[in-house]
């Protein structure tokens, strides 16, 4: 890349910048939220740093307007880009993960007393005797922190955590289902999402900076 073409690229924190003298309420994970949504596609560094330019600032503000002068859902919003902008190169569609126990223990790498402590504590089910692409996320997860010595019954205080900012979700989107509307659902799913990426940044944040305080830092 030449240094003509780096200066051409923006980070996130650059993006945001220009965004919020227009768009006050507009954060980081707004702007994540909309990426992982499919509205905007900002290329990736080889280390993994999204590269902005000037189109996807373009884009991202006429996001912002149509949602607060309109109050336009994501999927309206969308048709009206593809007018504006051309649509999005299509992604390949994504299969589905639905494995058996034993294809569950041999994609997470646990073992089956594993597998049966998760299910005990509650942290993950099957659906149909099947496994779901979280359930596998999960079970690698809690593989991976048995190396530390947490096991699934060291980790109900995560999910309790986890179930109680699910409750937040459904109390945000509850006068929405009410209204029984047109788009009510479509609209409820959307804020249900943009939700628990917001939720999930606090999160992580707020673990972050409580282990620091554990490190004296």
């Amino acid at each position: 890349m030449t240094s003509q073409a780096a200066r051409s690229h923006m980070s996130i924190g650059e993006v945001l910048a220009l965004l919020q003298g227009e768009f006050p309420d507009v954060t980081i994970s707004k702007i994540r939220f909309l990426e992982g949504e499919g509205l905007i596609e900002p290329e990736r560094s080889p280390s993994g740093y999204r590269k902005f330019t000037h189109l996807h600032v373009e884009q991202l503000r006429f996001i912002l307007t149509e949602q607060r002068d309109h109050y336009l859902p994501l999927r309206v919003i969308k048709d009206r880009m593809a007018e504006s902008f051309g649509r999005p190169r299509a992604l390949p569609d994504k299969q589905e993960v639905r494995l058996d126990r034993a294809e569950l223990l041999e994609a997470a790498g646990i073992d089956e007393e594993t597998l049966a402590e998760c299910e005990d504590y509650g942290l993950l089910a099957p659906v149909a005797r099947r496994y779901d692409e979280e359930a596998l996320k999960i079970a690698r997860t809690v593989g991976a922190l048995a190396r530390f010595g947490l096991g699934a019954r060291h980790l109900r205080a995560v999910k309790a955590a986890a179930e109680r900012e699910c409750g937040l979700v459904e109390q945000s989107v509850a006068p929405v289902l009410k209204r029984r509307a047109p788009g009510a659902i479509g609209e409820a799913e959307e804020t249900a999402r943009e939700l628990s990426s917001l939720l999930l940044d606090l999160h992580a944040s707020l673990v972050r900076t409580g282990v620091r305080s554990v490190l004296g830092r």
